[in-house]
């Protein structure tokens, strides 16, 4: 499995983490942990993943777009209640 600290590509090393767009974008790595890291620690998956990544980044990477940001996360839940609903609805 890839450590996701580590650069994407084999063989370059990441001088400066707070300013490595790519590796640790700076709006996702303002706090002790990174987004992805706990994303992937508490197993979220995919809706409830992009929801903590929106609201998460509200304000930082785009500060006019804080409400944009919160309004994509509340997306991403609904999807997520819509999905489980859906599974509850399959199964009986």
């Amino acid at each position: 499995m890839a450590k996701y600290n580590q650069p994407m590509w084999e063989g370059t090393q990441v001088e400066d983490k707070k300013n490595d767009v790519v590796n640790h974008p700076s709006h996702y790595n303002d706090g002790k942990i990174e987004v992805i890291d706990y994303i992937e620690d508490k197993n979220l998956g995919f809706c409830l993943g992009n929801a903590l990544k929106y609201i998460s980044r509200a304000g930082k990477k785009y500060k006019d777009k804080e409400v944009e940001d919160l309004k994509k996360a509340i997306w991403y839940i609904e999807r997520r209640i819509y999905e489980l609903e859906k599974e509850e609805k399959e199964e009986k």
